[in-house]
């Protein structure tokens, strides 16, 4: 009403002898405040009859005067497009903004609620171009050049004529502590186990094997514990062959089910070795029961699943399990081509103090030897140095060979796929595409969540619009103050305290697959409502000075997994008090992590009841001029102490809450009052009080809160 208001007074004000009608109107008015010269009709007039009386000389004609042509106005051209605001119009009409509000006065839109930055529909768009004595054009979208596809892929199946037999990559999963890493231990006689933080595997193991026959076998240990899941279906997807490991005391757990279902995915035949058959409690028949829910069918109940009975620490019937694993694997017929150009599968990746980024892979086509030159994810590798699961240097390794690779530019993620390229230029190539893909795909995301927020934003304003439409603009005005009154009910001052708790992490581990599963247990985090858990930063490596000045900047906290920090770095983190927590264990660093969410969070009031009384009479005191209200009371339950806090109900309702003003025994002033005891009290305000009211007694004392959040181990 205000911008109309204006307006209108604008157009009230022009003097009226300067308005005149002109043979062109204006698009936005029908009277054009123009001058008119004095006389035009008159002179007119008189040049004419002149024409008509005199003729031009040496001709007896009579003189016809051509009517004058006007010459069309050339209309402004706009170029508009869908959803322009109102400054953008403006500027593309090369007007101010009040021009764009004047064109939409007398429409249906409400310009008093528009403001320079909102949206207008199309319709307004066009209806102010033409109001404005302009035409419009939609703006043509700028071409983009499609850039050539450079990626790299997998080559196409090779001939059966060259392929090889290779040995089978086995994968060994199971529930936590159900003996797998204790098995692989035995089959390789070394003490992987013994060097484990916590007993647990925390991270795949890609180990060579031979057998006393002389098969070799390549095994994947991965860890049974919960937070590993994505290195599970890794490792199950990249493998020929799973044994699955169940303890024969303990049954079907939950990874157990979990290994199952990733083997189901991944179309893998599984092997079933029951463990810890020694133990006196063992059970196996109970597992293979147990496995029938899950549709894993032993050979011994009409199934094709191999069951082997072993003791992977004292290795008993170790043979018959490798046996079995070397029978699976000839029916398998497994084969590979040597030849050509490397395929494989990044296991897990670390970054070493010596050797920079170092990934573990499997071979699963070609033979990869030192100075190929490898593409994982978007980074490359020229191949400096190749070692086995030993540390051992190797140079060249083929088909189903674990194989550490070092001479990466960058630290590919675990789970990327190898591919060999030609040279370090068809590399590059490949690494800028994927790049480029990467950036479009992340612009495309962004703009949809762009457009699904303005959608949101436009229904809500929408809906507000239809629940104020039949009231007057003042109460609207009042209506929308009153809804968003708390949006200015702080200063910036106080609005800072009052923002919500939260915690920034950064989070470091040894390998990539580690903080894979420290980044997968974070994304169940639930409580937000009592703790925002924001993570900064994460990465692989040790603790370093700008993981310091980071956690500095965002006042957070530095989580370390299998990593370590320099006497400089501990020394720096000290000085700016930054906390830096390294862990071992994985379940350790969780539960460190919720002892530091619970500790931000402010403690709780706990209500402890002292006391009851009923009122059984009432009566009033003078107390200098004035008559103070006085319950007499008898103790029902514990004690009224004058000190503590008291409530007054009256069946369901509360009618009082505060201070006793006295508390009196017979006519002696006391501090409480004991079960079974007679008194009269006075509240610290004027409460009428009825028999049979209840008044009971109470404490308040903090208690320390304890964050919601269950991770699920």
């Amino acid at each position: 009403m205000k911008r109309m208001a204006v307006f209108m007074k604008r157009a009230i004000s022009m003097p009226r002898t300067e308005i005149a009608l002109s043979s062109q109107p204006h698009p936005l008015y029908s009277l054009v405040c123009t001058p008119a010269p004095p006389f035009t009709c008159f002179q007119a007039r008189h040049l004419a009859a002149r024409q008509q009386g005199k003729a031009p000389a040496g001709k007896g004609k009579k003189f016809n005067p051509k009517p004058t042509k006007m010459e069309k106005q050339e209309k402004h051209e706009v170029e508009i497009k869908q959803r322009m605001t109102v400054s953008e119009l403006a500027q593309a009409m090369n007007k101010d903004i009040d021009h764009v509000y004047e064109a939409l006065l007398n429409t249906d839109l409400d310009i008093d609620d528009l403001e320079p930055d909102d949206y207008l529909e199309d319709k307004w768009i066009k209806e102010v171009v033409k109001r404005s004595g302009m035409k419009y054009k939609y703006t043509r979208l700028a071409e983009v050049k499609v850039r050539e596809n450079k990626d790299v892929q997998r080559q196409p199946p090779a001939d059966p004529a060259v392929l090889v037999s290779r040995p089978p990559v086995v994968t060994i999963m199971g529930h936590v502590d159900h003996g797998k890493t204790t098995l692989l231990d035995s089959l390789r006689k070394t003490q992987v186990a013994a060097s484990e933080a916590g007993g647990i595997t925390q991270h795949i193991g890609a180990f060579l094997v031979q057998l006393p026959s002389g098969e070799r076998i390549t095994f994947l240990d991965t860890p049974g514990h919960a937070a590993f899941t994505a290195i599970r279906a890794r490792g199950a997807m990249v493998t020929d062959i799973i044994i699955l490991v169940v303890a024969a005391d303990d049954g079907v757990m939950n990874q157990t089910i979990e290994s199952i279902q990733h083997a189901k995915k991944a179309k893998v035949p599984i092997i079933l070795a029951v463990n810890k058959c020694d133990k006196p409690q063992a059970d196996p028949a109970r597992v293979k029961q147990q496995l029938l829910a899950h549709d894993i069918i032993c050979e011994e109940y009409g199934g094709d699943v191999q069951a082997i009975h072993i003791s992977a620490l004292k290795g008993d019937n170790l043979v018959e399990l490798a046996e079995a694993t070397v029978t699976l694997a000839e029916v398998l017929e497994l084969k590979a081509d040597p030849s050509g150009l490397v395929e494989g599968t990044v296991i897990e990746s670390r970054t070493d103090k010596g050797k920079g980024p170092v990934t573990t892979a499997v071979i699963q086509r070609g033979t990869i030897r030192r100075g190929s030159t490898l593409v994982a994810g978007k980074t490359w590798a020229k191949v400096r140095f190749l070692f086995d699961e030993n540390g051992r240097s190797m140079s060249e390794a083929g088909p189903s060979a674990a194989v550490q690779i070092v001479g990466w530019k960058e630290l590919p993620s675990a789970g990327e796929e190898i591919l060999e390229v030609e040279s370090e230029q068809r590399a590059r190539e490949v690494v800028e595409w994927r790049a480029y893909a990467g950036d479009q795909e992340r612009l495309r995301d962004e703009q949809r969540a762009i457009e699904a927020k303005q959608r949101e934003h436009q229904e809500s304003y929408r809906r507000e619009r239809e629940s104020t439409a039949h009231l007057s603009w003042k109460q609207r005005k009042a209506a929308m103050y009153r809804a968003h009154k708390h949006r200015m009910a702080h200063r910036p001052s106080e609005r800072a305290d009052s923002e919500q708790l939260s915690v920034p992490l950064i989070v470091k581990g040894d390998v990539d697959g580690s903080v894979e599963a420290i980044l997968s247990i974070l994304a169940t985090y639930d409580a937000h409502d009592q703790c925002q858990l924001d993570i900064v930063h994460f990465g692989v490596g040790d603790i370093t000075e700008n993981d310091i000045t980071m956690a500095e900047t965002f006042s957070g906290i530095i989580y370390g997994f299998n990593v370590g920090a320099s006497k400089p770095v501990e020394q720096m983190a000290t000085k700016k008090s930054v906390p830096v927590k390294l862990h071992k264990v994985i379940y350790k660093l969780i539960d460190d992590l919720k002892e530091e969410l619970s500790s931000k969070l402010p403690p709780a009031i706990e209500e402890n009841v002292i006391g009851e009384a009923s009122v059984l009479a009432v009566f009033s005191v003078t107390v200098g001029k004035k008559k103070v209200p006085v319950a007499g009371c008898r103790v029902q339950k514990g004690q009224l102490d004058k000190k503590l806090k008291f409530r007054l109900t009256r069946g369901r309702d509360m009618l009082w809450e505060g201070s006793l003003t006295a508390l009196k025994h017979h006519k002696d002033d006391v501090q409480s009052v004991k079960t079974g005891m007679e008194c009269g009290l006075s509240l610290d305000s004027d409460v009428e009080f009825k028999p049979g009211d209840e008044i009971v007694c109470y404490e308040e004392t903090e208690v320390e809160q304890t964050i919601s959040w269950d991770p699920g181990f």
